[in-house]
């Protein structure tokens, strides 16, 4: 170690000890980290400044004066008033340098002990019908942000009113603005007679400090507590497209799955409300859910808007349809995926499909908000219900039988129906659960069917029971079915965590999809068509129902991400709808 004097500067110890880094041992990098630190220049000139500051902090320093600004003032205009010298002409531009400005003013405030915010004065030429009321002089501080304040005008009186403030803006967080406030003038500017959208874009293009004269509002304090109301956006919302809402720049941009808290329902036309995971703390402007059903029913009545936004799909009906197969292999319990696949393709050659989205036209639910609250199964509870659903050229069926086959204590597949005879090397509840074509028909009839279908002359299912089955031995439950049927799986009894897998193709550009490694060679142009049309129609009609989407690049890679995304629904709290999760 180098030996330092007791009179050396912190400074010149420094120094010393940056020449005695050799950076040729063990710890080279660290060292020649250390030496490029302590050799920049900036740490030198900042060790210099506080070994001045230590010296004169001993001295005890008191200020000479306390008013250096005026006194530099004073001698400027002294300076101004006679004939320059170029030594007076140099100090007179010295003191005229904002720079030393500030560092007068600084060492005046430090003499003085004056630390108190200083508050704009009053103006001297108030109005003569303000002399009886209440005037508030309010200066706020805005950046790029905007104010968080919606104005209106008053039908009665004229004036221009504070509408709302918005949680977390600038006004706000002053809490010198307040709901009822009359906004007078801008920054000395007259707002009276001005439109508000005018004002609207004074307060948006002012940057730094605002100036407003406000009649405070004779109310009571605001108590209001924030709501604790968190809203699963169920479409896309742009605020600068619609033309209703009243501010613009207050309002909120969001995407079918956003998770939204409410904070104020003060209005019952524009919530205030914030998006769930966005740093921003200040709130902005939505619509509410009776203003955004009114306008899209009566959209609706006038043929302007389409009638699919129901936010429930349509019924499942169970056809019984008979299906023929070129295949004359045997169809058992490992494969009866394959089969519901012949019967989705023979239905999409019959036009018959799901996919069409034709909703009821009795149905009234629209696609607006739904109530959610974070969920996660505890130890007492069954896990929850992984429903697949897949577009064409998806593959679902193989993904989940080859998440079951890597884990099947861990995972369970709900043992088909089938009123064909057993097979010698069949078990009663394993491959199947073999019945009478009757009590498969009275079963369809009670509704206890979730998907089931014709092959041969023998009916195929799947039932409700048979899921609950698997769920009540503690196991993940996962199953592939068309996406219809998820209504009657959407329940607080099953609470499904819903998987959209859709292939690769979706996402690629035209000319490279018949290379896609998750569809295989010789894909035709029609077919690659077919399947993105397929994926958008299943997005329309029930992407809002939809907890993930799953891109399917090649089976490997989709296997690994459905088994982490599994692990997450079971370890972390998911949003669900509040209704599952409400204590009776």
């Amino acid at each position: 170690m180098p030996i330092v004097s007791a009179s050396a500067g912190l400074h010149e110890t420094l120094a010393l000890l940056t020449s005695h880094l050799h950076p040729d041992t063990k710890y080279k990098e660290d060292l020649v980290f250390l030496k490029e630190v302590f050799s920049d220049r900036s740490i030198g000139y900042l060790m210099k400044i506080h070994e001045k500051l230590k010296h004169f902090e001993k001295r005890s320093p008191s200020p000479v004066l306390h008013s250096a600004s005026c006194l530099a003032k004073d001698l400027a205009e002294e300076l101004q008033n006679g004939p320059l010298e170029g030594d007076e002409r140099e100090l007179l531009l010295l003191l005229s340098t904002p720079h030393l400005k500030a560092v007068l003013s600084a060492h005046d405030t430090v003499a003085q002990k004056n630390f108190d915010p200083v508050l704009p004065p009053l103006p001297d030429d108030l109005d003569e019908d303000l002399e009886e009321e209440s005037v508030k002089i309010v200066r706020l501080v805005k950046n790029k942000e905007p104010l968080g304040a919606t104005i209106r005008r008053d039908e009665a009186t004229g004036a221009v009113i504070v509408a709302r403030i918005m949680r977390g803006g600038a006004a706000d967080r002053s809490g010198l603005v307040h709901v009822g406030d009359e906004l007078r003038e801008v920054n000395g500017n007259l707002i009276t007679h001005k439109r508000p959208d005018e004002i609207t874009q004074i307060l948006s293009h002012s940057q730094g400090s605002i100036t407003l004269k406000i009649i405070p509002a004779v109310l009571a304090d605001d108590k209001l507590k924030e709501s604790k109301l968190y809203l699963r956006a169920l479409f896309d919302y742009t605020p600068f497209e619609d033309k209703a809402m009243p501010c613009q720049e207050a309002g909120l941009s969001f995407k079918r799955g956003d998770i939204l808290q409410v904070v104020s329902q003060e209005d019952a036309t524009w919530w205030q409300a914030k998006k769930v995971g966005d740093c921003s703390l200040r709130a902005a402007l939505i619509p509410s859910t009776q203003f955004q059903e009114r306008r899209l029913r009566y959209r609706m009545k006038v043929g302007s808007f389409p009638a699919l936004m129901s936010s429930k799909a349509p019924p499942y009906n169970h056809p019984l349809n008979k299906q023929t197969c070129d295949s004359e292999g045997a169809v058992n319990g490992r494969d009866v995926a394959s089969l519901r696949r012949s019967f989705r393709l023979r239905k999409d050659h019959q036009n018959t499909s799901v996919e069409a989205c034709v909703p009821e036209s009795t149905q009234t639910d629209l696609l607006i908000y739904e109530e959610v609250s974070k969920y996660l199964p505890s130890s007492s509870e069954r896990p929850r219900l992984i429903v697949l659903i897949g577009s064409r050229g998806a593959r679902v069926a193989d993904l989940k039988q080859k998440v079951i086959t890597e884990n099947p204590r861990r995972y369970g597949l709900a043992v088909p129906h089938t009123t064909r005879a057993r097979k010698s090397h069949e078990r009663e509840g394993v491959e199947y659960h073999f019945t009478t074509k009757a009590a498969f028909e009275a079963d369809i009839h009670d509704g206890k069917f979730i998907e089931y279908g014709e092959y041969k002359d023998n009916l195929y299912g799947t039932s409700l029971q048979s899921i609950r089955t698997i769920l009540d031995q503690n196991k993940l439950c996962v199953v592939d079915l068309q996406p219809e049927a998820l209504r009657t799986l959407r329940t607080a009894d099953f609470k499904p965590y819903i998987v959209f897998v859709r292939p690769h193709i979706y996402d690629c550009r035209r000319k490279n999809l018949s290379s896609s490694s998750s569809l295989g060679a010789g894909i035709t142009e029609e077919s690659l068509q077919d399947m993105m049309q397929s994926a958008e129609r299943i997005d329309e009609c029930y992407g809002h129902w939809v907890d993930y989407v799953l891109v399917k690049e090649d089976p490997i890679s989709a296997l690994a991400e459905l088994q982490l995304l599994l692990d997450k629904v079971q370890l972390e709290p998911q949003w669900v709808p509040v209704s599952w999760i409400k204590k009776s």
